[in-house]
């Protein structure tokens, strides 16, 4: 699995064009390998969610899915310190993903430990 990140900034300007700061933008795609992909389809893993955000009003709402993240996405922000940790927030969702990916590989065969 590859999780590919590109960040980029665009000023912001007012009404009449004068330069208000920088808008911060996060754009983001996960590249599956065959293998991984075959598992999303055999599971139906597309809707699994991996990220939340929080609304107005302090509830928990499905963000990022794996199938959102296969198909890529763009967040802008006003804060390169939310964008970093968006990236970060990505990155673990990765990091979880690749781990459930790895044990539904296991499913249908054995794993033996040796003490």
């Amino acid at each position: 699995m590859k999780l590919i990140i590109k960040r980029d900034q665009e000023a912001k300007t007012g009404l009449l064009g004068g330069h208000k700061g920088m808008r911060f933008i996060l754009s983001y795609r996960v590249e599956l390998t065959p293998e991984e992909q075959a598992l999303v389809t055999k599971y139906r893993m597309e809707y699994y969610i991996l990220t939340f955000k929080t609304d107005k009003n302090g509830n928990k709402i499905a963000f990022h899915t794996i199938g959102s993240l296969m198909r890529g996405g763009t967040d802008t922000v006003d804060d390169v310190t939310i964008l970093l940790n968006n990236e970060e927030t990505l990155k673990n969702a990765c990091q979880n993903f690749k781990t459930l990916l790895e044990v539904m590989a296991t499913f249908g065969g054995e794993e033996v430990y040796e003490f």
